[in-house]
């Protein structure tokens, strides 16, 4: 392998010459070039955007993917540039577990048709957070990326380039000093006497040498003042793209919550249709509990639930509680419901409730009802009133107040 012997020896004067300039920097014995107070804001700036912007994109992926171990997969695959391979959500791996225990303890007990109902809601949940952690990933993760890998690195390189330039510059400005006080002494002492002409031409020779010098240190002086100057400008015109860096990660950040908010919106949803599913079939599998579970000793009556009071049962009439004898065989008809004469309670709706059929009292969110409750009913459900209204109401749909 050939070298260049002169452009080798060249580089190593200059990089020598740079570093004694930054030490004497250092040291307080050398003059520095500042820059003006809008550059130095500049970098100021961008050195902020930089770090905030690394802090964030860390955090976020942490948000994203709680995992270390699998973060540290997915950041190898990117480096080696290949795809990252699917990996299931907690959410959908739950599902499968309830899914799988469902099918062992029968899928029509109770209990089976519950863990499959939850499961699917699960699955929902872990598809939507999938969506979520590509959306937030495509349309806020890989724009910060992108910043740091090629916008950053690109001013970085500007910026090093041109604090060697600076050095360079001040190193000039150093040698220019230095030779024109040289010059000056030169001049300041020339020896005219007759009895000793030698050293007065060895003098006006030293001068004209210093002379030749200062004009070198000069040129040298105007070269790097220019490539500095030039240098100067296109770290200028990088620096002051930050800004329209931060248009575009505020509008990376706008998408970031828009897909955050959809995720939760979906997550919301699906809760709440599965808690209506889970109090609209609760009756039937407590019923199917009870037909498939063996025999058990006689046990006595069914009561209302423990918070509630509830109106005691009259023994051989056509009514019960006021009730008609329907109400015991499942059948209920708001109209013939008449509140008993004590035990009703206030309560507040937690979550709107749409009624299934005519027996049912819509619900909207933070009103408030009666409740009461009524002999030979499904300890999940109470009377609800609002008004001339009256329904069956879940209680999961509601807080009881003193």
């Amino acid at each position: 392998m050939e070298f260049n012997v002169k452009k080798l020896a060249s580089d190593a004067g200059v990089f020598f010459s740079r570093a004694m300039q930054f030490t004497e920097e250092k040291l307080g014995q050398a003059e520095k070039t500042e820059l003006d107070a809008h550059f130095e804001n500049l970098l100021a700036r961008a050195d902020c955007t930089k770090n905030w912007t690394e802090k964030i994109l860390r955090q976020t992926e942490v948000l994203l993917q709680p995992n270390p171990s699998a973060r540290v997969e997915e950041f190898l695959y990117e480096k080696l540039d290949r795809k990252v391979p699917s990996r299931v959500t907690n959410g959908e791996l739950l599902a499968q577990y309830m899914t799988e225990a469902a099918n062992d303890f029968g899928p029509g007990t109770p209990y089976g048709k519950t863990l499959i109902k939850v499961g699917e809601t699960q699955r929902r949940l872990g598809a939507a957070e999938r969506e979520f952690i590509h959306s937030a990933s495509i349309n806020f993760l890989t724009p910060l990326r992108n910043f740091l890998e090629g916008d950053w690195r690109t001013i970085s390189k500007e910026r090093r380039i041109l604090q060697n330039r600076r050095l360079d510059l001040d190193a000039c400005k150093a040698r220019l000093k230095k030779a024109k006080a040289a010059e000056a002494k030169a001049a300041a002492v020339p020896d005219f006497q007759e009895t000793r002409p030698r050293n007065y031409v060895l003098s006006a020779s030293a001068s004209a040498l210093w002379s030749d010098e200062v004009e070198k240190a000069e040129h040298e002086l105007r070269l790097t003042q220019t490539e500095f100057d030039r240098q100067a400008e296109v770290t200028r015109l990088l620096l002051e793209g930050i800004s329209s860096t931060h248009v575009n990660h505020l509008r990376c950040l706008h998408e970031f919550v828009e897909s955050q908010t959809n995720y939760y919106a979906q997550c919301y949803q699906f809760m709440l249709d599965l808690q209506k599913q889970l109090g609209r079939f609760s009756g039937t599998f407590v019923g199917n509990a009870d037909s498939t579970s063996p025999a058990a000793a006689p046990s006595p009556p069914a009561v209302a639930a423990a918070t509630l009071p509830a109106v005691p049962t009259i023994p051989v009439v056509p009514t019960i509680g006021g009730v008609p004898n329907t109400v015991a065989e499942g059948v209920l008809n708001p109209n013939e419901v008449k509140p008993p004469a004590s035990g009703t309670r206030k309560a507040r709706v937690l979550y709107d409730y749409e009624a299934a059929d005519s027996t049912e009292l819509a619900l909207l969110a933070d009103e408030m009802i009666t409740v009461y409750s009524l002999p030979g009913m499904d300890p999940d459900w109470l009377i609800g009133e609002r008004g001339n209204q009256k329904g069956k109401v879940p209680v999961t749909y509601l807080e009881l107040l003193s």
